[in-house]
């Protein structure tokens, strides 16, 4: 049996990225329309039990680690028994990245599972900023989250949104958060992915750079490690980090170990295509691991070398919404 997902580009394969829900309880302007989209039946997404053959499978592929995205993971009933089900692969490190608005109240049995490492996306420190961005008010809800997180002594992650005229503001606050508390804050350009089909005139790295640099002295870079997508830097005086990620100007294609599973069962081995196999299908054909496996080594064979050449071999233009993507 393979060891390891080896792409056509040479890149090691190792990194799962599975959306287990499309529904989200917030409305993020640079995820979705204000007024949603069109959610799909609990039929039209993959099972639990599929998902849960899918991990094994890819296990046994050399897959270590497996980030559960959404939508909003925690609105999908029974998560945590397929945490316990996949947390029986003692090689395997799970991760979550949620809102926060329901995380406060798995957070014990999340600990408890060994469930250890979760990303908050949180654009804003801002109550009503967040309001703005997120068109809800559960900001009191997603602080008190946090700080549990950080009580509890879990490895957290911020993810930050950058969007041009709406936050740059909270830029320099979301850093200095890190000043206080252990976390890794990681300032993300917006991408077009917003269930509109709209482009995004967005504030690229270079730019969130040059405003951390200008409010903060003493600025070190962290050097980056294979599949990292996150620049870091370490400030002095500083419990944890800032990053920057260049979503949209895809610098860290080169080295991308992620393979993505959407809601629905779509495979993307790029976030950027449009899909290249409907998984789900293929698993309710009838088909055996040893042809679930083989599959998933021959779509790895043909994974685009970057994020442009991925978007330019789509058969439509970009316009679902992230949610939909998974993350």
């Amino acid at each position: 049996m393979s060891k390891g997902l080896i792409d056509n580009h040479g890149r090691k394969v190792d990194y799962l990225r599975l959306a287990v829900t499309d529904r989200c309880n917030l409305r993020c302007t640079y995820c979705m329309p204000a007024e949603g989209i069109a959610y799909l039946q609990e039929k039209q997404l993959l099972s639990w039990e599929e998902m849960s053959r899918l991990v094994n499978v890819l296990v046994g592929l050399g897959i270590t680690k497996v980030r559960l995205t959404g939508g909003e993971p925690f609105l999908r009933k029974g998560i945590m028994e397929f945490l316990q089900e996949i947390s029986k692969h003692p090689s395997l490190e799970i991760c979550i990245t949620s809102n926060g608005v329901l995380l406060g109240n798995y957070l014990e049995e999340l600990n408890a599972l060994g469930v250890r490492s979760i990303n908050l996306s949180l654009d804003s420190l801002d109550p009503i900023r967040f309001h703005e961005i997120t068109r809800r008010d559960e900001y009191e809800q997603v602080m008190a989250s946090l700080h549990r997180m950080l009580d509890l002594n879990f490895k957290v992650k911020i993810n930050a949104v950058v969007m041009k005229g709406k936050n740059e503001q909270d830029i320099l606050a979301l850093a200095n958060f890190a000043k206080e508390y252990p976390v890794s804050v990681r300032f993300i350009e917006e991408m077009p992915f917003n269930g509109e089909g709209e482009k995004v005139e967005t504030l690229n790295w270079l730019e969130i750079k040059d405003l951390l640099f200008q409010g903060f002295d003493h600025i070190f870079e962290i050097p980056m490690m294979m599949g990292d997508t996150a620049q870091r830097y370490q400030m002095e005086g500083f419990k944890g980090d800032v990053g920057i990620i260049a979503a949209h100007s895809r610098t860290f294609c080169g080295t991308c170990n992620r393979l993505r599973i959407t809601a629905k069962g779509q495979v993307k081995t790029c976030l950027y295509d449009d899909g290249v196999f409907d998984l789900k299908t293929y698993l309710r054909s009838g088909v055996s691991d040893d042809e679930l496996r083989n599959i998933l080594i021959n779509l790895n064979q043909k994974r685009p070398v970057d994020g442009f050449e991925a978007e330019n071999n789509r058969k439509n233009t970009i316009n679902e919404s992230m949610t939909t993507i998974g993350g």
